[in-house]
């Protein structure tokens, strides 16, 4: 049966979960006549409560419970969509480009990642080492990757939709989810899907098979293995720069118009897929293979022994921006490159398309016991979890080395040509997590109408970050040549690496009773000391009243306190372009203390919550909460610093090398309506970054920009929200039955406070531009509503599934002009479908469709992207907003063949 409880604030289900139980399994009180009495919420949860036999019927706390046969009613295999799918209230990174397209990430309440706690059978999961940085949505996400985690290990997950960092830890600011894994002992299951969109691309595949094994009596051990692969897709359009726009273009920015480059190099057109030479707006290719084991024994009196873990492999890679010929180029082309007849050492005289590619391992082990007598129970775990991902650039070219290492007499015309390795690797990520927890409960009969429940219980957790540096070729700049670093990602260079660290030890203290019959009240307590944040008390409350088995009534009030990543605190990176610089500094790097910075501080949170549980009539049951929840300090990436625009020739031309940069800036007499920093320039100078044959090459005539971020305690917030759900089912006799939902959500998160700049910045300047502030409050839907219904009949089943989303946007910039515009993604009906057939005990065929009717959102308005083909424009490629929270692939189809044994 499903098992997907509806208590929760955030019961939105967007999923057609099933069976009655899947539908009104919040009715604390069923009727036989209602519904089998097994199903009626009798699901037995460990989220959100220290209580031992709980049920999820019974919880004061909104929480909502998701069985194994709901997670595969959705077409992708991957526990992302369906989660994203499932429970309206959480929302799946629908996009993603580099590194991000591999470690797509979820939120609740439309906060960061960061914000939810993820765990596996209550034990805290280790995060992913790589950090989000040119996202604007999920920047600084460093969550863990629920994609290794395989679907078929999993029994049901429990989602709590509530502040709980007391209870767990002070990052489950949003909420918590847990994946409650199988324990069979016996059987398995095998689990082969292929799918593609609609469109004809993307091909997908997974195989994936479970068995549970006993090897001696009271032993158990579950095996689960995952082989997946996902192909690449495109949505882009034509890249201008190699099409005859009209346009000349710029010769030193490397952006030439059409026209020009097709005359100096027609050999472009032979490039594959021309003239949508350019295939970075897409999926990317993907192998993965994931492994998992669950293992117990309960051989020995009152005690059980257990382990669990997990190990993955992905192979990934993306396309990068296609690069024209005159990129790349030796000294004896230096002075035709760019010339109606250009001759001498050019490389790529077709020009070429980099791939960026992941080679990532990750894995963990936990192992503990759990000792029962009575009414006492005591649980010590030990966990340790790693990601390591290296990441390469392939098939192309270093331009300042290439250049640097070939040699031409201009007298005698002797030349040699340059080198470049094509396959670098930029650097490597790794993250570590060592989390050791003991945990106690104990009923004392205080002679009310239930025991107190007390649970303590103390957690250390050790962490690290690392970022090692790259090959030379991928960060090599040289001299007087602006385009350093391998072509598509700038490597990772010595002064970016860093090794860090970080303890913590909590303890906690949770009360829980019911003083009357039908009144809960649970109170926690924790404290938690941080080795480079110091010491913070948190505290939640909730409870919940049954005024009558139609009614009851709930609510919460919590604290939270989340201490920074430590990729957030000591990520660092640096991009060079042909015509400017940009990068990310860590917070507390000597380049950022320049600006003014003084490195992060922790984030507050206070939420406040209530609702009603309400049965008025039979099998139906409607929740409707709400929430608020205000976050302080909130760590965003802040807008880019710029520290020399020549398109306003700040500095004189003479700038070089040593110069003082704020003597040079004093004796300019001229005016600039940019916004410039120029503590910038000293910052990148502090961060070993060499500028000086940047701003040169600049000031040669290409138009071009020094820019630096980095995270900051930037915004305060407030998100307040209202979710409403009804279900229902309905037996029709020999057609079988029917379960419906209706569920419904508000959700709206506004900006209270934007804290100033940097001492060091030009106060003009913000520390959180009005773009950034768009993309936090905009980006997401405030309204969300589907009806969901399942048809069940004999051996067959008919999902249905019609989803809302709401208006959603963000504010940018008109191309060329620069001034304000608003991009409206628009609203959207999204219809899945599903048709299954379950032939004898354990054969189950399914085909159906996610976005069946092919739905994609809005396109940039015609004038946006006018302007963007007249000035050859890469961003011309890019035809839909990313932000869209139902994609920009279109619709998905699949088929998928279920065996259980």
């Amino acid at each position: 049966m499903t098992r997907l409880n509806m208590v929760s604030r955030g019961a939105l289900t967007v999923a057609l979960l099933g069976s009655a139980s899947a539908l009104w399994a919040a009715d604390p009180a069923p009727t036989p006549a209602a519904a089998d009495p097994a199903e009626a919420g009798s699901e037995i949860i460990v989220t959100g409560t220290r209580v031992s036999g709980f049920k999820a019927s019974d919880s004061a706390a909104p929480i909502q419970v998701l069985g194994n046969d709901a997670l595969k009613r959705v077409g992708q295999t991957d526990l992302v969509q369906a989660l994203a799918q499932n429970i309206p209230s959480i929302q799946a990174q629908a996009f993603g480009n580099d590194q991000t397209a591999f470690h797509p990430s979820i939120k609740l309440r439309g906060l960061n990642p960061n914000h939810t706690l993820i765990m596996i059978d209550g034990k805290r999961r280790h995060g992913t080492a790589n950090v989000v940085v040119t996202n604007a949505i999920w920047t600084g996400g460093a969550a863990p990757d629920i994609g290794l985690i395989p679907e078929d290990a999993i029994d049901h997950v429990e989602v709590l939709q509530d502040g709980a960092a007391a209870q767990y830890g002070t990052d489950a600011i949003a909420g918590v989810v847990n994946f409650i894994l199988k324990k069979a002992d016996h059987g398995g299951t095998v689990n082969a899907t292929v799918g593609q969109y609609i469109d004809g691309d993307g091909l997908t595949y997974d195989i994936m098979g479970n068995i549970g094994l006993a090897p001696i009596e009271d032993m158990y051990l579950n095996l689960t293995a995952e082989r997946k692969f996902h192909d690449y897709s495109f949505r882009g359009d034509v890249d201008p720069r190699v099409v005859d726009t009209g346009q000349s273009g710029s010769a030193n920015t490397g952006n030439n118009g059409g026209r020009t480059i097709l005359a100096r190099y027609p050999g472009v057109k032979t490039i594959a897929h021309y003239p949508y030479v350019n295939q970075i707006f897409g999926d990317g290719k993907m192998t993965l293979t994931n492994g998992m084991y669950n293992w117990g024994y309960n051989g020995f009196s009152g005690l059980e022994l257990y382990s669990f873990g997990t190990y993955s492999r992905r192979i990934g890679s993306t396309w990068q921006n296609y690069r024209l010929p005159n990129v790349v180029y030796g000294k004896s082309a230096a002075a035709s490159v760019n010339t109606n007849t250009p001759t001498g050492d050019i490389p790529f005289p077709n020009g070429f398309t980099p791939r960026e590619v992941l080679r990532e391992t990750d894995y963990a082990a936990t192992g503990g016991a759990k000792y029962t007598t009575g009414d006492f129970t005591l649980d010590g775990s030990l966990s340790y979890g790693k990601d390591l991902d290296a990441v390469y650039v392939e098939d192309s070219a270093n331009a300042a080395l290439y250049y640097d290492s070939s040699s031409y007499d201009p007298v005698t015309g002797a030349s040699k040509a340059g080198y470049s390795p094509s396959n670098v690797l930029d650097g490597t990520f790794v993250n570590t997590q060592l989390v050791a927890n003991l945990d106690a409960t104990y009923k004392v009969n205080l002679g009310l109408y239930e025991p107190l429940n007390i649970a303590a219980g103390v957690e250390h957790r050790h962490e690290t970050y690392e970022l090692r540096a790259g090959d030379p070729a991928s960060y090599y700049v040289g001299t007087g040549f602006l385009g350093g670093g391998i072509q598509s990602f700038f490597g990772y260079a010595p002064a970016n690496a860093s090794k860090n660290y970080r303890n913590n030890l909590s303890e906690y203290i949770d009360l829980s009773l019911k003083p009357i019959e039908g009144w809960l009240i649970d109170g926690a307590v924790r404290h938690e000391h941080y080795s480079d944040f110091g010491n913070t008390t948190v505290f939640k409350l909730t409870s919940r009243y049954d005024i009558s088995p139609a009614i009851a009534v709930r609510g919460t009030v919590s604290t939270g306190f989340r201490a920074p990543t430590l990729a957030e605190g000591f990520y660092s990176g640096i991009n060079v372009s042909v015509a400017s610089l940009s990068g990310i500094f860590a917070p507390n790097s000597a380049g950022a203390k320049a600006l003014g910075l003084s490195g992060l501080k922790p984030e507050k949170s206070t939420t406040f919550s209530g609702g009603l549980v309400l049965h008025p009539i039979d099998r139906m049951t409607v929740t409707i909460d709400a929430y608020q929840l205000k976050l302080r300090d909130r760590i965003v990436q802040s807008s880019g610093f710029t520290g020399y625009s020549n398109s306003c020739k700040y500095l004189p031309n003479g700038y070089t090398a040593g110069m003082d940069v704020q003597a040079a800036y004093a004796a300019y007499k001229g005016s600039c309506a940019g916004v410039i920093s120029p503590a910038v320039l000293t910052a990148l100078a502090n961060n070993s970054v060499p500028i000086a044959s940047v701003v040169q090459t600049i000031n040669g005539g290409a138009s071009g920009s020094l820019s630096i971020n980095s995270f900051v305690n930037g915004v305060d917030s407030r998100t307040r929200g209202i979710d409403f759900l009804a279900t229902y089912w309905t037996p029709i006799g020999k057609l079988g039955r029917i379960d419906w939902s209706l569920a419904a959500n508000y959700n709206k998160t506004v900006l209270t406070k934007i804290g100033g700049p940097p001492s060091n910045i030009n106060p003009a300047q913000g520390v959180v531009d009005k773009y950034a502030a768009s993309n936090l409050t905009d980006t997401t839907p405030k309204i969300r509503a589907t009806l969901s219904a399942l048809w069940s009949i004999g051996i067959f089943e008919v999902t249905a599934r019609e989803s809302f989303y709401g208006k959603s946007g963000f504010l940018t910039t008109f191309p060329v002009t620069a001034t304000d515009y608003y991009i409206n993604v628009g609203s959207a009906f999204i219809t899945d479908l599903e048709v299954a057939a379950k032939i004898g005990k354990g054969l189950r065929l399914s085909a159906g469709a996610n976005n069946l009717f092919n739905k994609y959102p809005n396109k940039y308005p015609a004038d946006f992207r006018t302007a963007q083909y007249n000035s050859s424009s890469t961003a011309y490629i890019t035809k839909y907003p990313v932000t869209s929270p139902y994609g920009v692939m279109g619709g998905y189809y699949y088929g998928r063949v279920g065996l259980k044994f």
